[in-house]
């Protein structure tokens, strides 16, 4: 699937800040998973000079509209990083889902405007 076409059914931004891993179906969802492209992310001025340590990903797993009758899910891997000599993990501020919610932003309004109706 080109990048394009795949764009149009994503939420506004994702391919920015991600690249898709793997795309995968069964008869009942479609999962989509993304990791987040490996761009430090900025360093509270107080921390600038110190190493920053990869730590790996912290896995999300969003709902999306769904797709020719499945569920859709959006499975993101965001990186996290440790700053040394601080116990707080940093990582970039992406709002990836509704608050409060395991929704994409979209599909939660749109979920909500239907629930009014």
């Amino acid at each position: 699937m080109s990048i394009d076409l795949l764009e149009v059914f994503l939420p506004d931004g994702v391919m920015e800040w991600f690249d898709v891993k793997a795309i995968e179906k069964d008869e009942r969802e479609i999962r989509v998973t993304f990791e987040e492209k490996n761009i430090v992310p900025d360093i509270p001025e107080e921390h600038r000079g110190k190493n920053l340590i990869s730590k790996g990903f912290k896995r999300i797993v969003i709902d999306d509209f769904p797709i020719r009758g499945k569920k859709a899910r959006l499975i993101f891997l965001r990186r996290v990083w440790k700053i040394e000599g601080i116990d707080r993990l940093l990582k970039r501020k992406i709002d990836l889902c509704a608050p409060g919610t395991k929704l994409e932003k979209e599909f939660a309004s749109f979920l909500k405007d239907l629930h009014r109706n």
